[in-house]
């Protein structure tokens, strides 16, 4: 069966404290519903190149079991409570991807 993803790119962060809020709430639900991050860059020490029309901005990648689990996560309960938190002065462009099996 193949993974599923949530891919998300921050083209705009104005408020990172209220976005730690989110990623709080965030994070365990993602936890809750089998997810795993493989990657909160640049916020975590990591290094982005950005090419063409690319962004430096936060990239976040998170690995589930099978597409329906990500979909499933993202509808969740305990996710819907999180995006409320969002600021609205945060961009980005989020997808749910399914990888190839």
């Amino acid at each position: 069966m193949a993974k599923g993803y949530w891919v998300s790119v921050y083209p705009a962060i104005s408020d990172p404290e209220r976005l730690t809020a989110y990623d709080k709430l965030a994070g365990q639900a993602v936890q809750a519903g089998g997810g795993r991050t493989l990657s909160l860059l640049p916020s975590r020490g990591g290094r982005v190149v950005a090419h063409e029309a690319g962004s430096t901005q936060r990239v976040v990648l998170i690995e589930f079991d099978s597409f329906d689990q990500a979909v499933a996560a993202y509808e969740s309960e305990a996710y819907q409570k999180a995006l409320v938190t969002l600021p609205d002065g945060v961009q980005r462009d989020f997808r749910i991807v399914e990888g190839i099996d």
